[in-house]
């Protein structure tokens, strides 16, 4: 099977506006992948034309299931004017405003879990409008709380997950995460925007990386962020890193067999 990772960004392309829902099928349409982690996922956002994205992109893929876990009400912003949220899974029923992180897959999944991850305590100097002036300016945002999804598939589990911008709280992250892992039905794959570069994610968890190679900026990458990472008893082959018109880091995809399911 193909596992892959995909930060959408709300949808954003280099110009810095998210695609509308037309946009976004058209700049995933011919993805081959059988299961998607998404990260910087958007539902119901007035920035992103209130287009719930894990549905649009399961749509497109040709998902048969999938969650999507909210770690914010609101929207994220400099101002913290969101509501922090213990992620809860979703298959389409919440209603307003929501941020967060989604899993797809085109293959059954026998159970779903959801695990919540503490937010760091630095923030992140980013330029960007001011919504009230249009301005472009300097802002301080806040980290915000983080998940991991997993879904339990027919001889292997895929995790997928967004952590913390700033490193150090990105690793705690993982070995919690790593820790979560080790009682879920192996051999375990995680997917997802890590934060952080090269072979850290395999220091800290003992894993190994199944895709190497540059992925972010997505315009000219200069780290890699984006990672499909075995904790054990996974083999990748076939690995592809690709730019589309949307999202940041780039695309990251492999093709992933285990002893009890052939690549």
């Amino acid at each position: 099977m193909r596992v892959g990772t995909l930060n959408l960004a709300s949808g954003r392309g280099d110009d810095g506006v998210s695609a509308s829902r037309d946009d976004l099928v058209a700049a995933l349409a011919g993805l081959d992948v059988d299961v998607l982690a998404l990260q910087e996922v958007d539902v119901d956002q007035p920035r992103s034309h209130r287009v719930h994205q894990p549905s649009a992109v399961a749509e497109v893929l040709g998902a048969t299931d999938w969650r999507f876990a909210a770690t914010l009400a609101g929207t994220p912003d400099p101002f913290a004017s969101w509501t922090a949220l213990d992620p809860a899974l979703d298959d389409g029923a919440l209603v307003g405003p929501h941020y967060g992180v989604a899993l797809l897959s085109r293959l059954p999944v026998r159970r779903w879990h959801v695990l919540g991850l503490t937010a760091g305590p630095l923030k992140l100097p980013l330029v960007a409008p001011d919504p009230r002036t249009g301005a472009r300016r300097l802002w301080w945002f806040p980290d915000e709380p983080r998940a991991a999804i997993a879904a339990e598939l027919d001889g292997v589990t895929v995790v997928g997950t967004h952590l913390s911008f700033a490193a150090p709280s990105a690793a705690r992250q993982l070995r919690q995460l790593h820790r979560w892992a080790a009682r879920l039905p192996g051999p375990v794959v995680v997917a997802g925007d890590l934060n952080l570069g090269g072979s850290l994610s395999a220091l800290v968890t003992g894993g190994r990386r199944l895709v190497t190679g540059r992925t972010w900026p997505a315009p000219a990458p200069k780290v890699q962020f984006a990672h499909v990472l075995s904790l054990g008893g996974a083999t990748g082959s076939d690995p592809e890193i690709r730019r589309l018109p949307l999202g940041d880091p780039r695309l990251v995809t492999v093709r992933v067999a285990t002893a009890g399911r052939p690549a």
